[in-house]
């Protein structure tokens, strides 16, 4: 008779280690390697991925996307959106998809940016076309830097949905349709309609077991 292997406290943390990626960057800070997206639309400057213009209006919602999928996992970047006129807005999609109309589109949940109240909000971009859960800006304009430098942290774990913003929870949402998908590409985007620009950097990804 076999007797059953007992593993030490330091063997089951290893093993347990082990059950995921480690944070890996998913940005090099100098080219756009694993992304696909119109370079005359994005680019990359002083180590940031940076989307649209201050000068012409953006004519069309543009998205930057990995060209890789990712099902559960930990997402942290930082972000910073400008603009002088129209509608300056931008976000972060994920678990999405590129759809032919309109070109370039990407269907699939978006962490929100943008005045008067979509900072930290969950929007369903070209599928349900709504706001699933809004933030409170309340918590988030205390520690919101407008026009700098600020962390997006998006968590997905099986149907379940986290936001924060500089460190603040702005979602925690569960997703009661066992029919949405629950990988996809992480894309950047400038929405179109305004002068403005948004830039992305420190885009770090820890991959998790799924549910």
């Amino acid at each position: 008779m076999k007797l059953p292997v007992l593993l030490s406290t330091a063997a089951l943390l290893a093993l347990s280690a082990t059950t995921h990626a480690a944070p890996a960057s998913i940005f090099d800070g100098k080219t756009l390697e694993g992304w696909e997206g119109s370079e005359k639309i994005w680019k990359v400057t002083d180590g940031a991925i940076v989307g649209g213009s201050l000068s012409q209006q953006v004519a069309q919602n543009e998205f930057l996307a990995t060209k890789k999928s990712y099902g559960d996992f930990d997402l942290k970047l930082k972000f910073k959106l400008v603009g002088t006129e129209g509608f300056v807005n931008s976000g972060v999609q994920f678990r999405s998809v590129r759809i032919p109309n309109p070109p370039n589109e990407m269907s699939g949940y978006q962490a929100d940016l943008g005045d008067p109240s979509w900072w930290g909000s969950l929007y369903d971009e070209s599928r349900r076309n709504k706001v699933l859960v809004a933030s409170d800006m309340a918590k988030v304009s205390p520690v919101l830097k407008k026009g700098d430098w600020n962390e997006y942290h998006i968590r997905c774990e099986g149907p379940r949905i986290q936001l924060w913003i500089n460190g603040v929870q702005t979602v925690d949402y569960t997703e009661p349709d066992d029919k949405i998908a629950r990988d996809g590409k992480i894309a950047v985007q400038i929405h179109g309609g305004g002068k403005a620009e948004a830039s992305f950097k420190d885009i770090m990804i820890e991959e998790l077991p799924g549910k």
